[in-house]
């Protein structure tokens, strides 16, 4: 592999998604990621129903560029064999629950006779310690712990997930940075990342909102900012329109296009205070006019202005959209016929390369062979 991290060898033991996802990272940036899994292999690998070329595609889109590795890390042998190669790593990434971790000896000090200056990351639901460790966790659970859920969809509405795994994404995410610093310290130890803690600290605004002032978050129709008025969701004519005026001369602006001078010179509408204070009357006014066009047609209208809206799409959309194409955003695993969704993260003069996942145990021979010779 080429790239920032190549030279770095990490071992992967985890399922699913946030481990695995931050696997992915790593081995998209130069990382040798070598996956440790039992003979049936990581659950993810049966998930879902479809299948490209033998390859699950769940499990594609979160294990491409890694080799995989079979052992019973039980059993003796199975144990030597992840000694001999913890001794050659820098890193091993798990998020099995804690008691799994402890007992299967996947800790910095379970590790550190091996290698001294391993990093080991623990990505558990509530911590590696404390009276929570041991319960299940889930995307959906914590965010219904973390007040995201309640937080979310309409005033009127039941509480609302987000629509995609933004725990699991953001926990991978927090752990692969949490490695990375500690590569860069050049030092072994412990990374402890739970989902929990990654998913408090995303509240950051919202949460000193009530820490400092007892404010507590309040759910906004069609997913209007607490603060900014307008930033929202609209009905067109044809389409919802996202519309994100953030300063007096956005809006005065926009008010030229859309032909309302005297909203520029009405108190109610014309500065930030004004607007937010008149949040219910600027939103009615907005809505009845924004439906006179279509939200593509506002757009086209309003971007070249510099101001920020667009048009809600779908996901099918998005991804042949030009932005995704000059982006380099989908890709195609060599070999395999998968397409999926590339990594965000642009170093100029590494492109990355884009490999199919291994099957179970596919680089037994070539590691193991390796490690004792």
């Amino acid at each position: 592999m080429k790239g920032p991290l190549a030279g770095f060898r990490i071992l992967e033991i985890g399922h699913m998604l946030a481990g695995p996802y931050c696997g992915m990272l790593l081995a998209d940036l130069g990382a040798e990621v070598i996956k440790i899994e039992t003979g049936e292999g990581d659950i993810a690998r049966r998930m879902g129903r479809h299948y490209v070329g033998g390859h699950n595609v769940y499990f594609a889109s979160l294990n491409r560029n890694k080799l995989s590795v079979t052992l019973d890390l039980a059993g003796a042998g199975g144990r030597a064999a992840f000694h001999a190669l913890v001794a050659s790593a820098h890193g091993l990434i798990t998020n099995l629950r804690p008691r799994a971790i402890k007992k299967l000896g996947l800790t910095y000090d379970d590790l550190k006779a091996c290698n001294p200056k391993l990093v080991c990351v623990a990505l558990t639901g509530y911590g590696l310690e404390g009276p929570y460790a041991e319960r299940p966790a889930y995307d959906y659970v914590i965010q219904a712990m973390t007040g995201i859920m309640e937080m979310t969809g309409d005033p009127d509405a039941e509480p609302t997930k987000t629509g995609y795994s933004a725990v699991d994404n953001s926990a991978g995410i927090m752990a692969a940075l949490g490695l990375v610093a500690k590569l860069a310290e050049g030092k072994g130890g412990q990374v402890d990342v739970a989902m929990h803690d990654v998913m408090l600290s995303q509240l950051n605004y919202v949460a000193a909102a009530w820490l400092n002032a007892g404010e507590r978050p309040q759910r906004y129709a069609r997913s209007a900012h607490p603060f900014i008025v307008p930033a929202q969701v609209f009905p067109t004519r044809e389409g919802w329109l996202m519309l994100f005026i953030t300063h007096d001369e956005f809006w005065k602006s926009f008010c030229e296009e859309a032909g309302c001078l005297d909203w520029v010179r009405d108190e109610r509408f014309a500065t930030v205070e004004g607007r937010r204070e008149n949040r219910v009357l600027v939103i009615e006014e907005l809505t009845v006019l924004l439906k006179t066009d279509t939200a593509a047609n506002w757009v086209a209208r309003l971007v070249p202005r510099g101001i920020v809206a667009a048009a809600v799409d779908t996901l099918d959309n998005a991804l042949a959209s030009d932005l995704t194409g000059s982006r380099g955003m989908v890709v195609t695993l060599d070999g395999s016929g998968l397409r999926v969704v590339g990594n965000p993260i642009k170093t100029p003069g590494s492109e990355p390369e884009y490999s199919a996942p291994p099957r179970p145990g596919e680089h037994n021979g070539r590691i193991l062979r390796k490690c004792f010779g």
